[in-house]
């Protein structure tokens, strides 16, 4: 892949998101008549940084934190024992009616009964994120970072937040850092702000070297064609798709490395799952295949933080789809948000289809 990795640097992926917390209930249950829950600490941007952490390369969080949260606390505790390093302000409360970190109350759905996601933001600290809480130039100058990794969600956040990934994303061009965007579209944040948005997206898309989105994300932030959302019998419309992805490199050609995943929801439990990649002219397809699904949020995640994982390791594009296909598969697998890993066998062997005990 034509992708140059600095080779002196203090950090493989650099992310920056927005920590929270989810709570989920017991047992696959509905949220509305649970009693226990279990509490995890997520985000999207670090649920794809955990797993080349995992893996052993040197990663980094940019987020900021709620000062003396006993939640901050518990989230610092959790990119510890994931091997994330971080940096970020402690921002004051400012009383019970502050700031916080973002709550989410989501379960993991059974059979034909849906997953229900309810997101609770008022006062999400990582609205704040700023440059100037940030050394860019120690960060990207002095230190060194190979991969950049910045998601829509984070870039629709906020008007800060918007300006604080195109200022990111600036500087890594700069200091000749590779940017991978992933569009991550939700419609509930681009509401009133679409124009905004849009110049926002399309000036960063204009200088990412790895664009990631699915169909909704490409055509709804970006404003490209392609096929309807979702449906059945995906398998036959990956022409349509890889149409899409074409129309997206005519658009945004200085990019080296373009990449969506295909979903299908069979139930709660049993999807098929895909993926595509283009880089240069040489097109990488994984024909959507059944997958068993424990928990579904997060997977688009695994697929990204597997597919930049292979691309750190510099191996082939071929490589790189079928490991982010088997991360994202792998993260299905996980009651948290992200995938742990225990080594890049485990991932291979999930692509192998090889669910053989290992002893």
């Amino acid at each position: 892949m034509d992708l140059k990795l600095k080779k002196e640097f203090a950090y493989s992926l650099v992310v920056p998101t927005s920590m929270g917390v989810r709570i989920t209930p017991a047992n696959g249950q509905p949220a509305h008549c649970s009693d226990t829950f279990t509490m995890q600490a997520t985000s999207a941007e670090t649920n794809v940084a955990t797993v080349p952490a995992s893996l052993g390369l040197p990663v980094k969080v940019l987020t900021t934190f709620v000062k003396d949260s006993p939640i901050a606390q518990f989230i610092k505790s959790n990119l510890r024992s994931r091997n994330l390093m971080y940096e970020g302000v402690d921002v004051p409360q400012g009383g019970p009616w502050g700031y916080r970190h973002q709550f989410n109350i989501a379960d993991s759905g059974y059979g034909s009964r849906g997953p229900i996601v309810q997101n609770d933001r008022a006062g999400e600290v990582g609205r704040t994120l700023n440059v100037k809480d940030f050394d860019l130039d120690r960060l990207f100058g002095k230190e060194g970072v190979q991969i950049l990794h910045l998601s829509g969600l984070i870039a629709a956040l906020s008007p800060e937040t918007s300006e604080f990934c195109l200022q990111l994303a600036k500087a890594a061009r700069q200091y000749g850092t590779c940017i991978s965007f992933d569009l991550n579209y939700r419609a509930t944040f681009w509401k009133g702000r679409e124009a905004e948005l849009r110049d926002k997206f399309t000036q960063i898309a204009a200088v990412t070297d790895i664009l990631v989105g699915n169909e909704e994300d490409f055509q709804l932030c970006l404003g490209i064609a392609g096929p309807e959302h979702g449906g059945k019998d995906l398998a036959s419309k990956i022409s349509s798709f890889q149409e899409m992805i074409g129309n997206v490199k005519k658009a945004f050609p200085g990019a080296s490395v373009y990449a969506t995943t295909l979903r299908q929801v069979i139930s709660a439990n049993t999807h098929m799952w895909g993926s595509i990649l283009l880089a240069g002219d040489e097109w990488h397809v994984i024909e959507p295949r059944e997958i068993h699904v424990l928990d579904r949020i997060g997977g688009g995640d695994g697929f990204v933080g597997g597919m930049l994982y292979a691309i750190l390791k510099e191996w082939g594009a071929e490589k790189c789809n079928q490991f982010g296909w088997a991360s994202g598969a792998l993260a299905t697998t996980f009651l948290t948000d992200y995938a742990l890993p225990a080594d890049e066998g485990q991932i291979w062997s999930i692509y192998e289809g090889n669910a053989r005990v290992k002893r």
